[in-house]
């Protein structure tokens, strides 16, 4: 009898590790989906805001610079759901686009040299 028992338990929580592992790889493909989706959306709206120049400049950012195309893009996306944007932009007005967020992200960094005065040869007279 203690065997059954024992056999029907392990069946039991076979039965749950595997509905737990097919969870998870679902969660990790619904994720991903929403990832692609969220991709093609971005593509989407960056392909109507941007003439074909102008989304060529981006393209060659993010392969440099990723960090500041996908700010750029962000910005982009924004003024589009806006509706700040007249028509489609320019290489030219990227340009400027990508200026005004290069200076708002612009980091000042200051370097300060702290010189230590040990032992100065001009406060002791070695005559």
């Amino acid at each position: 009898m203690a065997d059954e028992e024992l056999e029907a338990i392990r069946r039991q929580r076979m039965s749950e590790l595997q509905a737990k592992q097919g969870d998870a790889s679902n969660n990790q493909q619904q994720g991903e989906e929403a990832k692609q989706r969220e991709t093609d959306m971005r593509n989407t709206i960056l392909a109507q805001v941007l003439d074909q120049s102008a989304r060529a400049r981006l393209n060659n950012l993010a392969l440099v610079k990723p960090d500041k195309a996908n700010a750029v893009e962000n910005y982009l996306i924004q003024m589009a759901r806006f509706g700040k944007l007249g028509g489609k932009i320019s290489e030219s007005g990227l340009i400027d686009i990508l200026e005004k967020v290069c200076q708002q992200t612009e980091k000042k960094m200051t370097v300060t040299f702290n010189r230590r005065r040990v032992m100065d040869s001009d406060d002791e007279d070695d005559d």
